[in-house]
């Protein structure tokens, strides 16, 4: 799916919540740039958490309160570690997992352990700022959940 605009890229971060529970881990995937944390924003604001959502990038998690909270990681930063994996269970994300929404940025190959299943968000950006966004469901009832989620 192709999302022209940062605002849609939100837009579709609220579709998207409407779909997530406690307990699921969302994985996304994607370069610099690419609208992961803005669509991290819109999940926010689909789950009613309270305050501004801002990249983790230094404070690696932050835990937002809403209606159903909301952990956001950023793994970017552990990527460089010796032993990343140790890094990420020192965060010890899964404490809070069954209570809430995790959504981990740059986790390829880090949080997958987290849950069996879980979703793949991979985003691209293209030359002229479009997004293209593809859903990847992994296990559990992820694929029965998405259909229609890609049109508004």
């Amino acid at each position: 799916m192709k999302l022209a605009t940062v605002e849609d890229t939100r837009a579709f971060g609220a579709r998207l919540a409407g779909i997530l529970r406690a307990g699921d881990l969302v994985l996304l995937t994607g370069p610099l740039g690419a609208g992961k944390t803005a669509l991290v924003q819109g999940i926010g604001a689909g789950l009613g958490v309270q305050g501004a959502i801002t990249s983790p990038t230094f404070v690696i998690a932050r835990v937002h309160r809403g209606r159903t909270p909301l952990v956001h990681a950023d793994a970017y930063r552990l990527g460089d570690k010796p032993d990343p994996r140790a890094e990420i269970d020192d965060l010890d994300l899964d404490a809070s997992a069954d209570d809430a929404v995790t959504v981990v940025e740059w986790g390829a190959g880090l949080v997958e352990q987290l849950n069996d299943e879980y979703l793949q968000v991979r985003i691209d950006r293209l030359d002229d700022d479009t997004r293209v966004v593809e859903l990847v469901p992994h296990g559990g009832d992820w694929a029965t959940r998405l259909p229609g989620l890609e049109n508004p």
